[in-house]
């Protein structure tokens, strides 16, 4: 699947990591089923099709919608269509809709429902668009209202323990995030459930797999256990069911399948 990335406006930079336009244009079927994996960042997604909608996990979403954390993988299906996304770092969503992250969590929320939203009629003018660039314009438009309706702070303590958590690819104990940030454990875990969705513990989970995942898919020797205790896991085995509960598949299927059957958005671990 061609993906083409775009950068933020300036304005946006510090919310959003980028947007992504994905182009299906297999004329084999009218809906064509992926997996998408746990990666660490929530986002919005627009589909415009005139035919059959987007489903997840058999389920209808809406056009227009924002999508939390998620905690295991899923099966999405798209028609013949060019879909728009939104990539957000992870722990803006109190910043820019004024609700906890963890509410979304391994759910989603149709945009045209936000209180807040009504007024602007986002779908609406989204359909009524004619390109890409225009339908990029009236999503930032639109972010930098609710930005400027919620005048919400972020969290420095929680971006600091994002960061740290990403730095290290996952593998930081909560014990010295607590020590770093001068925290309870019972602090830290609500702020960060707030701010990012989950727990401290499970985004270092997700960005460790994130972090073996793209050793994975550039891996050519035959001994994937080199890449478990890289990335610090206890042993193989543990290493192979987590990545299965975020992937959908073991290492060596995962290498075996079709990238074409997969929607992977660059990995929060750079």
């Amino acid at each position: 699947m061609p993906y083409h990335y775009l950068p933020p406006p300036e304005p946006l930079k510090n919310y959003i990591r980028f947007f992504w336009i994905l182009e299906n244009k297999d004329s084999s079927a009218d809906l064509k089923t992926f997996t998408i994996m746990a990666d660490g960042c929530p986002g919005l997604i627009f589909q415009k099709t005139e035919s059959q909608p987007f489903y997840q996990n058999g389920k209808v979403l809406p056009t227009t919608f924002l999508y939390g954390q998620a905690t295991t993988h899923a099966q999405i299906a798209l028609s013949r269509s060019t879909t728009i996304g939104i990539y957000f770092y992870p722990h803006v969503f109190p910043e820019i809709f004024g609700f906890n992250a963890h509410e979304l969590t391994n759910t989603c929320l149709n945009v045209d429902e936000l209180a807040s939203s009504r007024h602007f009629y986002l779908t609406e003018q989204l359909m009524q668009a004619t390109s890409a660039t225009e339908q990029i314009k009236l999503l930032s438009a639109y972010l930098l209202s609710q930005i400027n309706c919620h005048h919400r702070l972020g969290n420095g303590l929680i971006n600091e323990a994002v960061a740290q958590i990403v730095k290290t690819k996952g593998n930081i104990a909560v014990k010295d995030l607590q020590k770093n940030l001068r925290l309870t454990e019972r602090s830290l875990e609500r702020k960060f459930k707030q701010n990012v969705g989950i727990s401290p513990k499970m985004f270092s989970r997700i960005c460790r797999f994130q972090a073996a995942l793209s050793q994975v898919k550039n891996y050519t020797g035959n001994k994937l256990s080199d890449i478990a205790y890289e990335n610090e896991y206890a042993d193989q085995s543990h290493f192979i069911r987590e990545f299965k509960e975020f992937a959908g598949f073991t290492p060596y299927q995962f290498q075996k399948q079709p990238s074409s059957d997969f929607i992977s958005l660059p990995e929060l671990i750079r």
